[in-house]
Order: C-alpha cells, then sequence, then structure tokens
C-alpha cells in the first residue's frame, strides 16, 4: 500500500475535513481529495461517509484508521528512540498529569528543566484521564494513583496529603479556629463531589462535611479552590504539594489531613534508554528533593 496516500488519510480521519487536513499537510484540499479517493479506489472500499458537517468514517475507515494510527506511534517511536541515540536531550517530550499537580507544582518549575535542556520541546497535557502509555499517547505520565498499565516502568515518587489552608489576611479578620468544630463558623472552600478526584480527597472533604459546615464553595479543580483561598474567601481543602510556592497560606487544623495519597512516575517500558525521559525523571526526582529540604530547614 502507497504510504504517503495512508499517511493523507491518517490525517484527514483526524482532521475531519479535507480542508483542516489540507492546511496540516500544506496541500489543496481538491489534492488530498484525489489522494483519498484514489485510496478508497484501489481498496475497492468507501472509507468516508461525506457530510456537509465534515467527513464520519465508515466500518472500513475505523479499521484503516486503527491499523494507520498504530504504524505511526510505531514510527513515532522508532524516530524517538533514534533521536535519544545522539548525546544531547533534545525533542518532544510528551507529558501528562492532573490539572492541579501540572499547573499548580509542574508547571511553575519547568523552567529549570528548559534551562538544564533548551532543545526540549514539552507538550504538557493536563488532564484527569489516564492515557494510554504503552499505545503512545504520552511519553511520561505523573499520576495520583500507581499505574495499572502493564509494561510501565513506574517509580514512586512521593506522597500527598489534603490539609485545610487559610490566608493571613482571612485569619487575622476571622473567629479563631482552633479545633474541627469551629469550622461551622467558616467558609469552606473544594473541590465538587462532581469533579475527577482520588477517593480519599473526596472522602475527607466529606468528613469534613461533618463538622456541621454552614457556607461552603465548591470549585471543579485545585487551582480555583487556591485563588479563592488566597484570595481570602475561606478555608482551603488542598494538596499539601502547593504551599511551598504560596508562604501566605497558613496550615490550620494540623491533626485533619486526609489518608495518604501516592503520586507515580511511569513510562513505556521501551523508552526505558530515553535521554528524555531520564532527564525529565531526574529534574522532578531532583525538585521533590529539593522541596524536602526546604521544608526541613524551616522545621528545624
Amino acid at each position: 500500500m502507497d504510504w504517503d496516500k495512508l499517511r493523507i488519510f491518517h490525517t484527514v480521519a483526524h482532521a475531519g475535513s479535507f480542508t483542516h487536513a489540507g492546511d496540516v499537510l500544506n496541500l489543496s484540499q481538491s489534492a488530498v481529495s484525489r489522494q483519498i479517493q484514489a485510496l478508497e479506489e484501489s481498496l475497492s472500499a468507501t472509507l468516508f461517509h461525506r457530510h456537509a458537517r465534515g467527513l464520519i468514517l465508515t466500518e472500513q475507515g475505523e479499521l484503516l484508521f486503527d491499523a494507520a494510527k498504530t504504524m505511526s506511534q510505531r514510527l513515532d517511536t522508532a524516530v524517538a528512540r533514534i533521536r535519544d541515540s545522539k548525546d544531547k536531550v533534545m525533542g518532544e517530550l510528551r507529558v501528562t498529569t492532573t490539572i492541579g499537580f501540572g499547573s499548580l507544582w509542574l508547571a511553575p518549575r519547568l523552567h529549570k528543566l528548559y534551562e538544564a535542556h533548551p532543545g526540549l520541546k514539552i507538550d504538557l497535557m493536563l488532564e484527569e484521564r489516564v492515557l494510554d502509555l504503552p499505545m503512545r499517547e504520552a511519553d511520561v505520565a505523573i499520576r495520583m494513583k500507581e499505574p495499572s498499565q502493564a509494561d510501565l516502568i513506574r517509580k514512586r515518587l512521593i506522597n500527598v496529603n489534603m490539609r485545610l489552608y487559610a490566608s493571613s489576611k482571612y485569619l487575622d479578620s476571622h473567629s479563631t479556629l482552633t479545633a474541627p468544630k469551629d469550622l461551622g463558623n467558616h467558609r469552606l472552600i473544594c473541590q465538587n463531589s462532581r469533579s475527577a478526584q482520588v477517593s480519599a480527597a473526596s472522602s475527607f472533604s466529606q468528613q469534613l462535611f461533618s463538622f456541621d459546615v454552614q457556607s461552603l464553595l465548591t470549585v471543579n479543580n485545585y487551582f480555583g479552590v487556591l485563588q479563592a483561598t488566597i484570595n481570602g474567601l475561606g478555608i482551603g481543602v488542598l494538596p499539601d504539594y502547593v504551599t511551598a510556592d504560596f508562604p501566605d497560606l497558613q496550615h490550620v487544623l494540623p491533626d485533619l489531613k486526609s489518608t495518604d495519597i501516592p503520586v507515580f512516575l511511569a513510562y513505556p517500558e521501551e523508552l526505558r534508554q530515553s535521554k528524555r525521559i531520564a532527564a525529565f525523571r531526574d529534574f522532578v526526582l531532583e525538585e521533590i528533593m529539593e522541596e524536602r529540604r526546604r521544608r526541613r530547614a524551616i522545621e528545624a
């Protein structure tokens, strides 16, 4: 089969239209259409249903798209391994993690990784959905539970706990908070129950509600919870990894915390020798160690 036509077909299927695929491939809409027509004729099959709103794969098209997707992913893997055979750490690295950890902990520190390896091109994918690493939806993941997928190298990084925090301004202007029962006199800020979150975080929030909380603000992600807490709206339920970067946040009711939430770094076995993966892994581990050293210095 003509690989060039298959490549164009894969792009069209992903883009959903000849025009958008043409923009990606730097081809005219008519040139893309001709290539797809020629591919259909060679297979004696219709690959797309044509609609005014776009293209939809037929059953035969779905079969071919799955095969083309697998080939493309294998090609990406081969290219990555070839590039990793060079001395320099460079090229694309697709990193996936949760919205909270990615936006509040990882992104603010990435400048250090770029300073060490300016040739890196990081694609940071922040979402709660667990991407398929063996199928190369991403190169490396940081998740709030141990990955269950096979053929992954995994390393436990840290344990995270959900705790209670408030701004100095808020605490100065509101009633004393010395025991859990005092939460009834304060506004609680937490993720809403419909948001994707680990069970330990959800269970901790439910525990807090039992203290007769009268005023509540719920947000669908931790970035929103953090902003509301920093700006003095109430007592925030936040993962403890955010506090190092926001010294004005004060830890309140220290005896209240969630059960441990393990944080894992994982990547496919086939990328074991990847210099990009090694550079990212070492960077994350060093940042975690640096944060531990800072906490010990503060507590000393």
